[in-house]
């Protein structure tokens, strides 16, 4: 087999994904055939020996891989363990027989769409900075907003010293409240809740209703599903390079 990138290795294998393996091989946890690799190391799955802090990595063979969309609760953290003893989203999932992670994050009190994954090839492509499938939230928010602070949040904000991609918002004014519907490109720590903060906006509920052409479409909270083949090939199909 021709050699591959460390990180596509360990991606492949649905161990990490690529950046998380690059900063494990940087900080000296991964070797190839006994010796300490290297950021940029290639290696041929056959043939070489991938350890990572000292356990053998297994090379995946044609694996077929798990896809899940999860209709996350509010109260659960997006995480596979917690030392603290909250309830992860993984506790949802004791049903199904194999590991999946989550792809991105949802906070603790926010709901919704969440994908889970083996796959760790594409886990890489979406959450990658250039690839671009709009994350899409429902945001139920305190009274009505002004003109002026929805227009504050569709400019181009500085959030934790970063100026974010311009965010699309559709206002539908309710009786007591108003619910916003946000276009993402980005995914950023906490965005649309520091954005809110930032304009004088105090959100009641969030929750993310579809990453692009996926959609709930019913799904109970706290029930999931596997994805459908053409809902795996629009995920590849929209973040190829």
């Amino acid at each position: 087999m021709e050699k591959i990138r460390l990180q596509k290795f360990f991606s492949d294998s649905g161990i990490m994904s690529r950046r998380a393996c690059e900063a494990e091989i940087a900080a000296g946890n991964v070797a190839i055939n006994g010796i300490t690799a290297k950021v940029g190391d290639k290696v041929d799955p056959d043939r070489d020996t991938v350890t990572y802090r000292g356990k053998r990595v297994q090379a995946q063979h044609h694996k077929k891989y798990t896809y899940v969309m999860l209709n996350k609760p509010r109260g659960y953290i997006t995480s596979m363990t917690d030392p603290q003893g909250r309830r992860c989203v993984t506790d949802l999932l004791s049903d199904l027989d194999v590991r999946v992670y989550p792809v991105g994050r949802l906070d603790r009190v926010s709901e919704g769409l969440l994908l889970l994954t083996d796959d760790g090839n594409l886990t890489n492509r979406l959450t990658h900075p250039k690839h671009s499938i709009p994350k899409i939230y429902r945001v139920k928010v305190d009274g009505h907003p002004t003109k002026e602070q929805i227009e504050k949040l569709t400019s181009p904000l500085v959030i934790d010293d970063y100026e974010i991609q311009p965010v699309e918002v559709t206002v539908t004014p309710e009786e007591e409240d108003t619910v916003l519907h946000m276009s993402l490109y980005e995914g950023r720590n906490r965005q649309i809740r520091k954005m809110c903060d930032a304009c004088g906006i105090t959100i009641r509920r969030l929750s993310r209703v579809a990453i692009g052409q996926l959609r709930l479409n019913g799904l109970a909270v706290g029930k999931w599903r596997h994805l459908e083949p053409e809902e795996i090939d629009y995920l590849y199909r929209s973040t190829k390079d």
